[in-house]
C-alpha cells in the first residue's frame, strides 16, 4: 500500500487516535509514586507543577477541545474561540485540587473525544473551522494539534519527574 493510500484509508489517523487515547496512561505512569507535596512542587514560578499540568490538560480538554470537536461536527465553518490556558490557570487554584480526580476527569473527557473522532469518514475529518489565533483548521488538524500539545506536556512532565527524583535523592543523601 502506498503512502497516499495509507493516509486516505485512515491508518495514520487511527495511529493518531491511539496516541490520544494513550495520553492518560502516560500521565499515570509519569505521576505514579509521587507524593502530593511533590505533585505541587514547581521548579520555578513560571512553570507548572505536575498537578498544574494535569489540571491544565483537563481544562483544555473540557473547555477547549470538546466544544471545538462538537461544533466542527455539527456546524459549517464555525468560529472557534482560543483557550487561554495561562489565564485559566492564573484564575484557578490548581495546586490545591485533587490529582486523582483531575487525572480521571481528563481520562474520561479524552476518551469521549477520541470516541467522537473515531470512525469518521475523510469528508468529516476535512470539515473546516476558523480557530482564533490560528486560522483555518480541519478536524484532522485539530486532532494533530491535540497530539502536539500532549507531546509537549508529556515531555514537560518527564523532565519534571526527573527533577523531582533528583530532589528526592539529594534530600536522602544529606
Amino acid at each position: 500500500m502506498s503512502e497516499p493510500e495509507r493516509k486516505t484509508n485512515g491508518t495514520d489517523f487511527a495511529n493518531l487516535l491511539e496516541f490520544l487515547r494513550d495520553t492518560p496512561n502516560k500521565l499515570t505512569q509519569l505521576t505514579d509514586g509521587l507524593l502530593l507535596a511533590e505533585l505541587r512542587l514547581k521548579r520555578s514560578e513560571d512553570e507548572f507543577s505536575v498537578l498544574e499540568n494535569l489540571c491544565h490538560l483537563r481544562d483544555l480538554e473540557l473547555q477547549g477541545y470538546t466544544p471545538r470537536i462538537i461544533r466542527m461536527l455539527n456546524e459549517k465553518n464555525p468560529e472557534l474561540a482560543d483557550f487561554d490556558g495561562a489565564r485559566v490557570a492564573a484564575e484557578s487554584d490548581y495546586n490545591n485540587e485533587q490529582p486523582d480526580l483531575a487525572l480521571r476527569t481528563f481520562q474520561t473527557a479524552r476518551s469521549e473525544n477520541v470516541g467522537r473522532l473515531s470512525s469518521r469518514a475523510d469528508e468529516e475529518l476535512a470539515r473546516e473551522a476558523t480557530l482564533e489565533g490560528v486560522g483555518k483548521i480541519t478536524l484532522r488538524r485539530l486532532a494533530e494539534m491535540m497530539r502536539e500539545h500532549d507531546e509537549g506536556h508529556v515531555e514537560d512532565l518527564r523532565l519534571l519527574r526527573q527533577w523531582l527524583e533528583r530532589q528526592r535523592e539529594s534530600e536522602l543523601g544529606h
